[in-house]
C-alpha cells in the first residue's frame, strides 16, 4: 500500500528547478538514499562528465567494465565469449558519466566460431551501431501514444476500430491498451515464421492480422511480438506514413537521433555490431540488417523489431522520459502521456509490471536500479535500455550476444552488473555517525553481524536503524540465540515509507529507498546473543542491505551500543561504509 502512495506521488508530482544548470548541484545527486518524485526538469541536457561531477563513487563503475571485458574475452570453459562485444552508457542527473566500449563488433566468420583474421575484425567504439531488437517496440509504442494525444486513438478502444481486417479469429474485443501491456492473448510470434510460406509483404501482413488468440484478452500477461507488429500496421494506417517515416519524423528527428532508424544506410555499414550467422534461413553473417527474421521478412521496418542505433542516441531518448516528453525544446509526449506509459498497467500479473510499451521493475536486467517505476526493455539481440526516474539515472548496455550464434548462452547477469553498478556508486549516507555497517554480498550467500554473549536482566530491546534494498527472496532475519547454535527469528517492527505494516520475520523489498527504524524485544532469559542475517538466493541482488544505530538494552542498562562501540559486534560479510 505505501509503495503505492510512492507510485501514485511519482505519477502526480513534477519539479520546477530552474533550468538544467542547477541540476548537478541538488543535494539528492549522487544521492540512493534520496528518491525524486516527479520529472527533471525540462531543460535537462546531456552533457559528458565524470562520476564525481554528480557525486558518484567511480570504483562500481569500473569494476563493472571490468566485469564487461572480461566477458567479451573466451572462457576457458566454452572456449568462447560471453559476447562479442560491448557498449555501456551510465548517466546521472544529467552527466553522462561513462562511456565505456570492449571487444569487437564483428569477430566471426562463420556459426562455428571461426575467428577472421585480426586486419579483418573491427573494434567496439563508443559510437558503434547496433540493431536495437524489442527496443523497437518502445519507438513503436511512443508513436501509438502520439496518436492517443492527438485524438485519433483511444486506448480503451479495440483495435478493430482502426484495423478492421485485425477483427477475425475472435479478436474483434482485443484493445489497443491490452496490445501495449501484452495482456491481448496473442501468441508469441507468429506461426509459421512470416519468412516461411508466404510469398509477399501482404501476405505477411495478413497473416499477423490473421494470428488467432490463444487466450481470453486480458486473463493473461503472454509477451508477443505480434502485438507490436499490430501496433505497427495501425500506426501506418492512421498516419498515412510507413512506419520508418513516422518514426524519423516524430521521434527520432525531433530529438537530433541522427544515427537511429530502420534499415541503416549501407554506408555505415562500417560501424554496425555484426550478428548471427544464419543458414535458417540461408541469409550467412548478418550485419546492416535486421537480424530477427519477421522483421526482415517484413522489409525492415516492423513494430517489434528493426532499429538500429546507439548508445549516445538511445541515451537522449531515456533523457527525453525523465524529462517528461522533451529534449533541446522538442516536445515528442507531453508530461501526462509520459506519466501513462510509465504506470503499472498489470498490477494483475504480479512480477509482470507494464507500462505502455515500458517494462517496469525487472530485477533481472534493472538490477539494484529497480523500483517500481524503474522502466525499459530488452531486445533479443543483446540490447538494454533502462530508465530510473527516482534517482534521474540511465543505464545502457549494448552487446551483439549473437555473433556469430544465438546459442552462446544469457548474458541477463551482464544486464544486471552494469545497471548495478550505477546504483552502487550512489551513496547511501548513515544515519548516525559517520559509518554504518553494509552488506552488499552476491548471490548465494550469506552475513552475518552478531553481539557477544549478553546477560540481561528481563527483556532484552533491541532497536536500529535498516535501509534495505534486495529482492523479496533475499530477507533481513534479526535471530536469537542462548548458545550461539540454535537460531531463531525475532520479530521486528520496521517503520517508514515502504515499511511493512505489521511485525514480521524477515525485512526485504525495494523500491522505497529510504531507511526504516526498527524495533524488537526478546523475551528474559539468563543470556542470549543476537544476530543479524543477511542471506541471498541464486539470483539477483538489490543495492544491498545497511544497519546503523543498534542499540540494545535491558532494565540493567546498555548491553550494547555499536554505534559508540563499532568492534562490540562480529562482521561476516559485513563492512562499515560512510555511504
Amino acid at each position: 500500500m505505501r509503495v503505492g502512495k510512492l507510485l501514485v506521488a511519482f505519477l502526480v508530482a513534477t519539479l520546477t528547478v530552474p533550468g538544467a544548470s542547477a541540476i548537478a548541484e541538488q543535494p539528492w545527486a549522487g544521492r540512493f538514499d534520496r528518491p525524486q518524485q516527479g520529472f527533471a526538469p525540462a531543460g535537462t541536457v546531456l552533457r559528458d562528465g565524470s562520476p564525481a561531477d554528480v557525486g558518484l563513487d567511480p570504483a562500481p563503475i569500473r569494476s563493472a567494465e571490468q566485469f564487461l571485458a572480461s566477458w567479451a574475452q573466451n572462457d576457458p570453459t566454452t572456449g568462447h565469449p560471453h559476447f562479442s562485444g560491448a557498449v555501456g552508457l551510465l548517466a546521472h542527473d544529467g552527466v553522462v558519466v561513462d562511456r565505456y566500449a570492449t571487444g569487437q563488433a564483428l569477430r566471426y566468420a562463420d556459426a562455428a566460431g571461426t575467428e577472421l583474421p585480426a586486419d579483418q575484425q573491427v573494434p567496439m567504439r563508443a559510437d558503434t551501431i547496433f540493431d536495437m531488437a524489442s527496443v523497437t517496440k518502445l519507438f513503436t509504442s511512443i508513436a501509438v501514444m502520439q496518436l492517443v494525444e492527438a485524438g485519433q486513438v483511444e486506448l480503451s478502444a479495440p483495435v478493430a476500430k482502426y484495423l478492421p481486417e485485425f477483427a477475425t479469429n475472435g479478436k474483434q474485443y482485443v484493445t489497443v491498451e491490452q496490445l501495449l501491456t501484452h495482456t491481448s492473448g496473442l501468441d508469441a510470434d507468429p506461426a509459421p515464421s512470416l519468412w516461411q510460406g508466404y510469398p509477399d509483404l501482404p501476405a505477411r501482413r495478413k497473416a499477423v492480422l490473421d494470428s488467432p488468440l490463444v487466450h481470453l484478452p486480458g486473463s493473461t500477461y503472454l509477451y508477443s511480438d505480434i502485438n507490436l507488429m499490430t501496433l505497427g500496421f495501425l500506426v501506418e494506417q492512421l498516419t498515412g506514413s510507413p512506419l520508418d517515416k513516422v518514426v524519423h519524423d516524430r521521434i527520432t528527428q525531433p530529438l537530433g537521433m541522427r544515427d537511429t532508424g530502420f534499415n541503416p544506410p549501407a554506408g555505415e555499414l562500417g560501424r554496425i555490431a555484426a550478428t548471427e550467422y544464419e543458414t535458417d534461413p540461408p541469409r550467412g553473417l548478418v550485419r546492416g540488417q535486421v537480424h530477427d527474421e519477421n522483421a526482415w521478412a517484413l522489409g525492415g521496418v516492423s513494430g517489434h523489431a528493426g532499429i538500429f542505433s546507439t548508445a549516445g542516441d538511445l541515451a537522449v531518448l531515456a533523457q527525453t522520459i525523465l524529462n517528461g516528453g522533451s529534449y533541446r525544446g522538442a516536445r515528442i509526449l507531453k508530461p501526462e502521456t509520459v506519466r501513462q506509459m510509465l504506470t503499472n498497467h498489470n498490477a494483475g500479473f504480479p512480477g509482470d509490471d507494464h507500462g505502455l510499451g515500458f517494462e517496469l521493475d525487472q530485477m533481472f536486467y534493472m538490477g539494484a536500479l529497480s523500483s517500481p517505476v524503474t522502466a525499459g526493455h530488452t531486445g533479443f539481440t543483446g540490447t538494454t535500455f533502462v530508465i530510473d526516474p527516482e534517482s534521474r539515472s540511465i543505464a545502457i548496455l549494448l552487446t551483439n550476444r549473437v555473433h556469430p550464434t544465438r546459442n552462446w548462452g544469457s548474458i541477463n547477469l551482464a544486464r544486471e552488473t552494469w545497471a548495478s553498478s550505477l546504483a552502487r556508486a550512489m551513496a547511501v549516507r548513515p544515519v548516525r555517525g559517520p559509518d554504518a555497517w553494509f552488506s552488499g554480498i552476491g548471490n548465494l550467500a550469506t552475513a552475518t553481524l552478531t553481539t557477544p554473549v549478553l546477560h540481561p536482566a528481563g527483556s532484552t530491546l533491541i532497536d536500529f536503524e535498516a535501509f534495505v534494498d534486495t529482492e523479496a527472496s533475499d530477507p533481513l532475519v534479526l535471530e536469537s540465540s542462548a548458545d550461539g547454535v540454535t537460531w531463531q527469528p525475532v520479530p521486528v517492527r520496521a517503520t517508514g515509507p515502504g515499511a511493512p505494516d505489521d511485525s514480521v520475520l524477515t525485512l526485504s523489498g525495494h523500491g522505497h529507498r529510504v531507511w526504516w527504524r526498527v524495533a524488537a524485544q526478546v523475551p528474559a532469559a539468563g543470556q542470549v546473543i543476537l544476530r543479524w542475517r543477511y542471506t541471498t538466493d541464486t539470483s539477483y541482488t538489490g543495492r544491498g542491505v545497511l544497519i546503523d544505530g543498534v542499540r540494545v538494552t535491558s532494565t540493567n542498562g546498555k548491553l550494547v551500543d555499536a554505534e559508540r562501540t563499532p568492534s562490540s559486534l562480529s562482521a561476516v560479510g559485513w563492512a562499515q561504509k560512510s555511504r
